[in-house]
């Protein structure tokens, strides 16, 4: 079987979908899409799905993971809900989800039994008839004189509401099926085999039943039974359909009029998109006034004192080039090691300054590689680092995990920021939302603004390097505090094989792609947009910089930048 990509337009079509497969698959994706607001919805079904394997059996494959091998996932979720005010109530959603993947399961078993049923119970009469009406409204006027019985062939074809069982009935007995007299293929035959004034609308299988069809008519063999339409599992689309069209789900917030929320609402909303699907709009407005305003630097990026956005044209090695500069003359040879401590409530307080990023630390990859977006080398390569920044499934690795660890040092202990208690959090300053609320909003839109993303994640992961950190480190350490998270990622995000070195390579590869899909101005454009995506980033953290821009109505900037006017 060749079918399209599950994604594309034509896959449902080209697959013979019923209806109720599409409601199912409808709502595994629909999960996949909305993770957050349904955690135990997504580990009951990931559970259930591989434990029974039903895929697997009916075609006889070995189970990509076994039942033992989602047991332990299942067994630790259960054990963390333990540790939860919520975990009686997520502890039912796990069991509801299971039962419901289950129902589903039985449910759509029954109907491909019963579509088997009717496919094995198909005449050659039903599929001539099948193949009839799939062409059919493409045949156009163009058989003439032709006649079927007592009607113009055109005629027949043209008509909207054919009833091809009836057409089948009178085409059996038509002069275009009878026998050839020298024993030779039929009219029909003849016109759909190369040199025929049909060849090529059929394919290779349609062929092969018209073939089978007129051997059995020379044969004497009389017409089958009808089939009827195949109608598997509709009943229970319909009783999906309607419950799904009556549902209102209660934890909506429909869209309030009025001005704009505040950074802190707005930040709250953007987080819970599930809660707040009207806030989408305003996300994308705000993502792309952020891309724009970071344009600034594509003029005066060079002066930023840890990036340098400053526009060029691409080539592989011109992008390793400039990275190589960046991650030597910004971050790594200006260091020196601190020879002055800042008191602890100075580091406490700029411990505050970055919290809230390293709060939602991964987040701008975080929608990458979900169904549909898993066609270039560069998704896999972008996701393997969102893996990476969530612990590839260790919570002691979990970057999340890790800075509320050092903020519990400092005696910051925070809510979860999709809570309304964290709407209420005192610890971190609130105008520094905007950093936080222009990533949320990129990783909003993975599709549309996939090439920002590149970009964003290439600057973001290389800020993890050099002296920023070591500085952070010793400051840290000095007053007792935990130190992992920046230990973590001076590590990880190293320059020789770690994040920084794969952001770059992931913008190579995807480039390659375009290069060789669509030539070289593509790249340009292509490009373009993935260093308003690193400028963005450089935007929020080279503060001064892009201060004494603005109020020097881009003259140029000589006055050099300090570690005091980084702000994120």
């Amino acid at each position: 079987m060749y079918l399209p990509e599950v994604e594309a337009a034509g896959f449902l079509r080209d697959a013979g979908a019923r209806p109720l497969t599409a409601l199912h698959a409808a709502f595994r994706v629909a999960l996949s899409r909305l993770p957050a607001a349904f955690l135990p919805e997504v580990v009951g079904v990931h559970y259930a799905a591989h434990a029974l394997g039903v895929d697997e059996l009916l075609l006889g494959g070995e189970p990509m993971l076994a039942e033992s091998d989602v047991r332990p996932l299942l067994a630790e979720y259960l054990a963390f809900t333990a540790q939860s005010p919520n975990g009686p109530e997520d502890r039912r959603r796990v069991l509801a989800a299971v039962r419901l993947l289950v129902r589903l399961e039985r449910e759509h078993t029954a109907a491909l039994t019963e579509l088997a049923r009717w496919q094995e119970g198909l005449s050659l009469d039903d599929e001539v008839a099948a193949i009839v009406a799939r062409h059919a409204p493409h045949a156009g006027r163009q058989h003439r004189a032709v006649r079927l019985g007592s009607r113009k062939l055109t005629d027949w074809l043209d008509d909207e509401h054919l009833d091809a069982a009836a057409f089948v009935a009178e085409f059996r007995t038509s002069r275009q099926v009878r026998p050839a007299r020298d024993g030779g293929p039929c009219r029909f035959l003849k016109s759909i085999k190369f040199g025929g004034p049909m060849f090529g609308i059929f394919d290779e299988r349609e062929a092969a039943v018209f073939t089978a069809w007129t051997r059995s008519i020379a044969a004497g063999e009389p017409a089958g039974p009808p089939s009827g339409p195949a109608t598997a599992g509709d009943d229970a689309a319909r009783a999906w359909t309607a419950r799904l069209t009556a549902a209102r789900p209660a934890d909506l917030v429909p869209r309030e009029p009025g001005p704009a929320p505040d950074e802190r609402t707005f930040f709250h909303r953007i987080v819970n998109f599930e809660r707040y699907p009207n806030v989408l709009p305003l996300a994308r407005a705000r993502a792309e006034a952020g891309l724009t305003d970071a344009e600034l630097l594509f003029t005066h990026g060079a002066g930023g004192l840890l990036t340098d956005a400053e526009y060029f044209d691409y080539t592989p090695e011109a992008l390793l080039e400039r990275v190589e500069r960046i991650y030597w003359d910004k971050l790594v040879n200006p260091y020196e090691p601190l020879t002055e401590i800042p008191d602890r409530d100075q580091v406490v307080f700029e411990q505050s300054t970055y919290a809230l990023g390293s709060l939602i630390d991964g987040t701008w990859a975080h929608r990458i590689a979900n169904l549909g977006r898993r066609a270039r080398r560069s998704d896999d390569m972008l996701f393997s680092i969102y893996a990476d920044e969530m612990g590839r499934g260790d919570m002691a690795k979990n970057h999340i995990t890790i800075i509320h660890k050092v903020l519990a040092s400092m005696d910051m202990d925070l809510p979860h920021i999709r809570q309304d208690a964290f709407l209420d959090q005192g610890d971190l300053p609130d105008h520094l939302y905007g950093f936080s609320v222009h990533q949320v909003c990129l990783s909003l839109f993975p599709d549309t603004l996939y090439n920002e993303i590149l970009g964003y994640n290439l600057g973001i992961e290389m800020f993890g390097l050099g002296a920023m950190r070591l500085h952070e480190i010793q400051k840290l350490r000095s007053h007792g505090f935990d130190i992992s998270y920046e230990e973590a990622h001076l590590s990880i995000d190293n320059f020789s094989a770690g994040h920084a070195r794969q952001s770059a390579e992931i913008v190579v590869a995807y480039l390659d792609d375009v290069r060789r899909a669509s030539g070289g101005e593509a790249v340009q454009r292509e490009w373009r947009r993935i260093w308003r995506g690193y400028a963005s980033f450089a935007y929020f953290v080279e503060h001064a910089l892009v201060k004494r821009v603005r109020s020097a109505q881009a003259e140029p900037v000589t006055a050099p930048a300090t570690a005091a006017d980084l702000v994120i």
